[in-house]
């Protein structure tokens, strides 16, 4: 954002604008959602700051009740925020915890997504008390306190019921734990040009069908199930339901064909529960090896409902020798807890990981905020890093970094993150990249959750995935119409 500031000031558009702008959105923001009521602007010594000063001059004259308190002395304030501060005409109280006394709303300005120091002093007393009498909050660029490189909480941070950005949303917005304390997030344009994005190159997105969608596969009136892939799933022995819930996913994502290897003492449960399913029953892992050989099964998941044993890990290697595209979920991962490197150096393909939080920390010794880890085991592995969470993160080895935030806590349940991993499946089955297949996965796994809503079993996800396929095959038709189409 700095250099997007940079860009946006060296090609004409002043610092003041931009800072006017920035907090014309938030008195805007204000007056849209609440009546006139007395306010207090909390700011700090810098730029956020200078953005409360404008938005407190705003709200000023449009008639509402306004103070300002001021961390640190309006002399010392510079550039931008000099000049807002300046054109403020009330009283400018010292920062304070009495200067809540009376609020109905606290706007704050205090610091901006760029704090990586814990908050200390007046200001930490005064977002104590701010919660401590629960006070409404609008916030500027994000929550006094939250980090918004990692969402983490510097010491102590505000919760604001609605959270005013610009230009782009923030890493802070969306993972965890600063999600939760951003409330609703309104982003607004304040006069950077989209164009500064191919000069700042940022590596990383939050997910939205945008970024993957002309990618998504999507049947034609020429294709046949052959057309469409044919994705192998290895079966459990024991907790079967994990690999049938992966196996529809992976048939009602668009794989042509799904195979699913049984272990012969299962082979029952499993043909007698699927039916568009082909089962296999398979003895041991020689004839795993015989399943990969077909050239026709082109993608391969190892992992939901299997054991962390020996038998799992030579599997796994069987999947990564074949060439196959894979995704490895579960025991396929921790089967490997005593020997990472052995998984990693035989990652040469298309290859997925989704491992959760736990699984992810018994493979890789690294520490840092969520993109960070997901991107060096990137880096490391070859595969890509699908690392969920309600703040799912995924990470490509060349640097692309996705974080997924439209999953309801209702897909905390057992099972969902199987059929995650069998929609991975399903996309990739048919052509799709990993990095790709893996974001989209993401997003339409907690679009088909929130379509459930309360209550959801794992189960319910696959009806519900025609719906959300449906409307992304739709949203990409109005976005680029078929020659000779008749407007719709």
């Amino acid at each position: 954002m700095g250099e997007a500031d940079r860009l946006t000031i060296a090609s004409g558009v002043s610092g003041s604008s931009l800072m006017e702008n920035a907090g014309r959105a938030v008195a805007d923001a204000i007056r849209k959602r609440v009546s006139p009521l007395p306010v207090v602007v909390l700011c700090g010594p810098g730029n956020n700051g200078g953005d409360g000063f404008v938005a407190a001059r705003i709200l000023k004259e449009r008639g509402w009740p306004v103070r300002l308190s001021l961390l640190g002395e309006k002399g010392a304030l510079k550039g931008e925020a000099k000049e807002a501060a300046g054109a403020w005409s009330g009283a400018v109280e010292p920062l304070r915890v009495e200067a809540l006394d009376g609020a109905g709303l606290v706007v704050d300005a205090l610091f901006g997504a760029g704090l990586a120091r814990p908050i200390e002093g007046v200001a930490r007393a005064v977002i104590a008390a701010t919660r401590e009498r629960a006070l409404p909050v609008v916030a500027i660029d994000i929550p006094s306190g939250i980090d918004g490189a990692s969402g983490e909480v510097r010491g102590i941070a505000l919760g604001a019921g609605l959270t005013v950005t610009f230009f782009r949303k923030k890493p802070g917005h969306l993972l965890l734990p600063g999600r939760l304390y951003c409330g609703k997030v309104v982003l607004a344009e304040i006069g950077i040009g989209a164009e500064v994005l191919d000069r700042v190159l940022p590596q990383t997105a939050e997910n939205d069908p945008l970024c993957w969608l002309e990618a998504l596969p999507q049947p034609t009136l020429e294709s046949h199930k052959y057309t469409r892939g044919h994705a192998l799933v290895g079966g459990g022995a024991v907790m079967t339901g994990a690999a049938r819930l992966s196996a529809l996913a992976a048939a009602r994502s668009g794989a042509g064909l799904v195979t699913l290897a049984a272990p012969e003492k299962a082979f029952p449960i499993y043909a007698s529960s699927l039916l568009s399913v082909i089962v296999k029953p398979i003895s041991g892992t020689d004839e795993w090896r015989e399943l990969l050989a077909d050239p026709r099964r082109n993608t391969a998941l190892i992992g939901p409902g299997a054991i962390a044993s020996e038998e799992t890990r030579e599997k796994v290697l069987a999947v990564l020798a074949a060439g196959k595209s894979a995704v490895l979920d579960a025991d396929a991962l921790n089967a490997f807890k005593e020997a990472p490197k052995a998984l990693f150096e035989a990652i040469r393909g298309p290859c997925v990981l989704t491992p959760h939080e736990g699984e992810f920390a018994r493979l890789f010794r690294v520490a840092g905020k969520k993109t960070e880890r997901a991107l060096r085991a990137a880096k490391e592995t070859g595969a890509v890093i699908l690392l969920k969470g309600a703040d799912t993160v995924i990470a490509s080895p060349d640097g692309r970094v996705a974080i997924n935030a439209n999953a309801p806590p209702q897909l905390a349940t057992g099972g969902s993150g199987d059929v995650l991993s069998g929609i991975v499946l399903g996309l990739l089955a048919q052509g799709m990249e990993p990095f790709p297949a893996a974001c989209a996965a993401a997003w339409i796994h907690g679009d088909a959750a929130r379509r459930v809503g309360p209550g959801l079993v794992a189960e319910d996800l696959l009806p519900a995935l025609p719906a959300t396929l449906s409307a992304l095959y739709l949203r990409r038709r109005q976005m680029a119409p078929s020659p000779g189409a008749l407007p719709a």
